[in-house]
Order: C-alpha cells, then sequence, then structure tokens
C-alpha cells in the first residue's frame, strides 16, 4: 500500500503500549480509549461541535495512548484537550468554560450512575453546575491547556488526520451501492464506531472503509466478489488479515460487558483512579 501522510503506531508500540508496560490489562486498556472517545463524542454532541473536530479529536485521544500512559494521564483531562485542539485545527474553535461545563455535566451524571447502580434508591440526576469563581473551575482550565501541550509535544506536532468519509463515498460508488441507503448509513456508522478503537493509528485508511463496507455487505447479504482472484476489496489495495482484524475491534464494541465492569470503568476516568486501582489488582494478584 502506498504510503501515508498520517503517523501509524509502530510494531513495537503495538505490541506493548505504555499502559500495559505500566501493568494495565489489554482489556481494561480496550474499554478506557472506547469510553474516553465516548465522552468526547458525548461532549461534542452538547457542544454542537462539527463531526470532523469530534472525529479528529479521537484519533489524537487514540494516538496519544501509545506514546503515553493512563497511569500518568487521566482519560478525561486526555479528551478534554483533545476536543479543545481538535477545535483549533479544524477551525471551529471552543470556548473553555463551555468544554468545562460540558466535561463537568458528563461526569457528575457518570458518577450518579455509579451511585445509581449501588444504591437502586438513588433520587434522580440533577446537574450541579460548578461556581466560574471557585478554584476547582481555574484548575480544570488549566488542566486542558497543559493537555493540549502534552498532545502537541508527545505527538511531536505531527496532528495531520486523514477522515474515511470521502474514501467510504468513493468506494460505495465503485461498488455501485449508492443505491443501497441502509447498507451506506450502516457502513458510516462502522467507521463512526471504529473511532472508539485504535484501528485508526493501527491501519490506513482504504482497510478500514473496506471492514466497513464488508461489515454493512455481509449484514444486509449483498453478494461482492470475495473469492480468490476476484476479491472487491484487493481493488482498494487492502489486506484480507488486516481488514478481518478491523472487523474484529469493530465489532469487540458491541460485546455485553458485565455490570462490573462497565462501573470499574465509569470510576477510572482519572489518573488518580487508575493509580488506585493498579495497587489494589496488584495486591489481590499477590495475595491469590
Amino acid at each position: 500500500m502506498a504510503p501515508t501522510f498520517y503517523p501509524l503506531a509502530s510494531v513495537s508500540q503495538i505490541e506493548k503500549t505504555p499502559s500495559r508496560a505500566d501493568g494495565i490489562p489489554d482489556d481494561l486498556e480496550e474499554d478506557l480509549r472506547a469510553y474516553g472517545c465516548k465522552l468526547i463524542h458525548e461532549a461534542g454532541i452538547l457542544l454542537k461541535q462539527k463531526q470532523v473536530a469530534v472525529a479528529t479529536a479521537q484519533i489524537l485521544f487514540q494516538r496519544f495512548w501509545y506514546v503515553s500512559s493512563m497511569k500518568t494521564f487521566g482519560i478525561g483531562d486526555v479528551g478534554m484537550g483533545a476536543l479543545y485542539l481538535a477545535s483549533k485545527l479544524e477551525e471551529c474553535p471552543l470556548r473553555t468554560r463551555d468544554l468545562i461545563n460540558v466535561y463537568d455535566l458528563l461526569q457528575q451524571r457518570a458518577a450518579h450512575f455509579i451511585s445509581l447502580k449501588v444504591d437502586s434508591n438513588s433520587s434522580e440526576f440533577k446537574y450541579a453546575p460548578m461556581s466560574y469563581f471557585g478554584n476547582t473551575f481555574y484548575d480544570i482550565k488549566d488542566v486542558i491547556v497543559v493537555h493540549e501541550m502534552q498532545l502537541l509535544k508527545r505527538l511531536g506536532f505531527n496532528v495531520q488526520v486523514v477522515l474515511p468519509y470521502g474514501t467510504l463515498i468513493n468506494y460505495l460508488r465503485l461498488l455501485g451501492l449508492m443505491a443501497r441507503e441502509d447498507a451506506c448509513t450502516r457502513a458510516w456508522g462502522y467507521l463512526n464506531d471504529a473511532l472508539q478503537t485504535p484501528v485508526y493509528v493501527i491501519y490506513q485508511v482504504p482497510t478500514i472503509v473496506c471492514a466497513a463496507i464488508y461489515l454493512s455487505t455481509r449484514y444486509y447479504q449483498i453478494a461482492l466478489p470475495s473469492h480468490p482472484p476476484n476479491c472487491w476489496w484487493e481493488l482498494f489495495d487492502a489486506d484480507w488479515e488486516d481488514l478481518w482484524s478491523v472487523c474484529g475491534y469493530i465489532m469487540r464494541l458491541y460485546r455485553e460487558r458485565s455490570k462490573e465492569e462497565r462501573l470499574r470503568v465509569v470510576g477510572l476516568i482519572s489518573k488518580k483512579g487508575v493509580r488506585s486501582w493498579l495497587e489494589i489488582y496488584a495486591n489481590s494478584s499477590q495475595q491469590s
């Protein structure tokens, strides 16, 4: 495949990320990445931000964890920094006050969700806005600026992002699928869901787009040439093993999670929470 104009993770970075080196299990890191991207997506909707800015923020967020550990940086702080930076890159800048308010709302709602699971008699969620003149507001404002700088520094100021949507439309036209609105919509949805996984940092855009089309056509049982030597994805220079791997990343998002797994992720939005969990995990491993 032709060289890209955007950075991809190296084999050594993929095999052992900084978070795994600090003792965070693979499945937990994957869930935290997905939850961090979900927060970015929800914040982008509430802020009425452009989709290109939200998608760019999620890709920058995923890149960051191949050069930094979740033990050192919290997913909530990095998510805010990524969305703030992406809004500038896509020329639709956000006000820091709005960003702080939205993330504060999302975190309060997550905390209420935890209390609801622990105590079923908890009252209905009510948002309590923070004071604009308190120390907390200015501390979070500093956190956003610091994490924006960390993103730029640790990514080497290489924040070039190529989004897959134009490529998807071109491929659908070539395959004669534009008349199938249901298949096109589902493929678009798979590309959006894939932003919660690291695939945009591991694989090139044509491979990811082919995986989305493959999942969509398989769901609607649309026949395309899939037997050697006439495999449709080879028309776009995509490798079958890579395509299948991307499909696996996307489909794992839809797996059923236990209540404990969902609560665990919500409680690890900060680096403090991750460090506390690692201490408990290390102690339980030693006792067993």
